[in-house]
């Protein structure tokens, strides 16, 4: 002779009335169906994926924006970096062209004020390359994502790294 649950059938879970579906969702993973699991499993994997993906778009962002910045000093650096010839050939060009003149003729000058603004932009163009060398270093791409996308693999296994 079977015994019979408190729902008076003879096989049903313990609360649960006859003719009822059982709760599709359980406190217990133990108690889940196979169904039920690999449900989860893909929720849960495919909130990873999102998760990852917005992640990595938040790094790429935030890279590129770097990368962007020591770009735009490169290109700064590239400008001083032309007033300095532009300005060292002036000067040159005035210095050789008093030191050729005839005898007597007074120095100007306009040469050695040449050659300072030159002197003005070589330090220019060496802080803007400097800093946009920094900037770039600074650049480090992706690296939360690459962290958690490694932990995936144990995760799935059920060895999740803390």
């Amino acid at each position: 002779m079977s015994q019979a649950g408190p729902a008076g059938d003879a096989g049903t879970p313990h609360g649960v009335a006859a003719g009822q579906p059982e709760a599709s969702s359980t406190s217990r993973p133990e108690d889940a169906t196979v169904g039920e699991l690999l449900g989860n499993l893909t929720a849960d994997f495919s909130t990873l994926v999102r998760q990852e993906v917005e992640l990595a778009k938040a790094e790429i962002t935030e890279s590129v924006s770097k990368a962007g910045k020591g770009a735009g000093l490169f290109g700064g650096a590239g400008v001083a970096g032309h007033f300095v010839l532009l300005f060292a050939s002036l000067a040159l060009w005035w210095a050789l062209g008093v030191l050729l003149s005839a005898e007597g003729a007074d120095w100007p000058a306009l040469g050695w004020s040449g050659l300072i603004v030159a002197v003005l932009w070589a330090i220019v163009a060496a802080i803007l390359a400097v800093t946009g060398r920094k900037e770039i270093k600074e650049i480090e791409g992706i690296p939360q994502t690459t962290r958690t996308v490694k932990k995936i693999p144990d995760a799935v296994k059920g060895q999740e790294h803390r």
